[in-house]
This record gives structure tokens, C-alpha cells and sequence, in this order.
């Protein structure tokens, strides 16, 4: 039995493609089969799958119905995490989505799923990412002040859920912690956030993240230890379309 991850699938089966970078990158020249095959490969039925957000570009349930049964029909069982682009997915509305996909898909929002003594607890999460000014070597020199308290108010309620995860695990008697997000818990100018805190606070022994895809955003968080914690980013095309082995 494994734990595996993976974020940013951005399937489009039935929604209109507008990024500009799955159009025009190699990495993402027919990542679907990529994908399913690396699956099909490593996964087994025993194992579990963790997606990382952004599963589809579908705006409603209606127009994601095959990006998420292509989801369905991949290998182990599958636990969705909800990502920015993911506007099928109300918050709010966790429960009904996990009774209607029953069996079949496991979302993740203000609870918890086990995995051996493991709870994978986790929440969207968010970042401040600018706009950022930059002088002539690329140095940040400032940024929008508006826009900047503005993500303090979206951080704080992704938080405000994230402990909703860990304490339900916590009053279940979980005392192992992976936490998962979907943006990175940090952006450039932070060393650290609410979010790292948190994994400290509940002793997290991982933090896995997607969101930062593209070659050029990569590098935008943590990677490896800090402060006794491991960071993993986990975007689709950073690990080139296959799922990393978490435990």
C-alpha cells in the first residue's frame, strides 16, 4: 500500500482550453495518455491517490463530468483536493459532492481521510502573488498593498479550514499528520505563513503542494526540510506527469 500525489491535471474534455501554456509546451502535448499510462504502471488498487487541485477547466459539475471520470476509471483510490480553477467545487457543498461520488471519488474539505495511522488532512489554502514590481535585474521593489490585504482575508479563511481538518483528525485520535495544499504555502517574499506554522503546530511530517507550474514558477516555495517539516511540490508538469511516492 502507497500514498501518491499529483496536482494540476487541468483536464478540459469537455471545457474550452484558454492556457496559453497547455497549448504550446511540450510538457503538456497529450499529458492525459502520459498520465493514465504512468498510472496504469505505478498505481495499484491497494494504493492512494492524492490530486492537488485544479482537476478541471470545466466552470460547472455538468461540464467536468468526464475529466472526472477519467479520475474515476485511474488505478487506487483517489482523494481530491480543491484547487483555484476548480469552480464545480463549492466549498460549502463537500458533503453532497462526497455522497454523490460515494465509492468512487473522495473530496477533501474541512475533514480528513485515514491512511494507516496517517490522517491526510488539507485545504486549498492561498498565497499573495502580486502584482510584484520589479527594477531592471528583477529585484521585487514593491507590490500592490491593495491586493496584498485582500489575500490576507482569503488566507485566513483557507486557515480557519485547514484547522477544521486537523482538529477533526486530532478528535478522531490521529497524531500523524501529511498536509496538503494546493497553492504553496509560502510565495517569494515569505519565509514563512500561516500555513508552515500550522504544520509545525500539529507536528505535520509533510506538506505537499501544487499550483506552481511552469518552469518559471518552480522554485516560488519551499522545497525540502524546513524546521522539521518536508516540502514537496507536486505540479503535474514539474514531476513530468508522474504521481510521487509520499509514503
Amino acid at each position: 500500500m502507497s500514498l501518491y500525489a499529483i496536482g494540476d491535471l487541468h483536464l478540459h474534455f469537455q471545457a474550452e482550453l484558454k492556457a496559453r501554456d497547455q497549448k504550446t509546451s511540450p510538457l503538456w502535448r497529450d499529458h492525459e495518455q502520459v498520465f493514465l499510462k504512468n498510472c496504469q504502471k505505478l498505481i495499484r488498487p491497494e494504493d492512494t491517490l492524492l490530486l492537488a487541485g485544479d482537476h478541471s477547466w470545466g466552470r460547472k459539475l455538468a461540464e467536468c463530468e468526464q475529466d472526472l471520470q477519467y479520475i474515476i476509471d485511474l488505478p487506487g483510490r483517489k482523494i481530491l483536493l480543491r484547487g483555484n480553477h476548480d469552480m464545480f467545487w463549492d466549498a460549502a457543498k463537500t458533503a453532497a459532492l462526497n455522497a454523490q461520488f460515494e465509492g468512487r471519488l473522495n473530496f477533501l474539505q474541512n475533514n480528513y481521510y485515514a491512511y494507516g495511522d496517517y490522517a491526510l488532512v488539507g485545504t486549498k489554502g492561498f498565497t499573495f502573488e502580486g502584482p510584484f514590481y520589479l527594477d531592471r535585474r528583477g529585484r521585487v521593489i514593491g507590490w500592490d498593498h491593495e491586493q496584498e490585504e485582500h489575500a490576507k482575508k482569503i488566507v485566513d479563511r483557507e486557515l480557519t479550514r485547514l484547522r477544521l481538518s486537523f482538529e477533526a483528525a486530532r478528535q478522531d485520535g490521529y497524531r500523524r499528520f501529511i498536509m496538503f495544499l494546493h497553492y504553496p504555502p509560502t510565495n517569494l517574499l515569505e519565509k514563512d505563513s500561516g500555513f508552515t506554522r500550522m504544520a509545525e503546530e500539529y507536528g505535520a511530517e509533510q506538506v505537499i503542494y501544487a499550483h506552481s507550474h511552469g518552469e518559471a514558477r518552480f522554485a516560488d516555495s519551499i522545497h525540502g526540510s524546513y524546521h522539521g517539516v518536508l516540502y514537496r511540490l507536486v505540479s503535474g508538469d514539474y514531476l513530468r506527469w508522474l504521481p510521487l511516492r509520499i509514503l
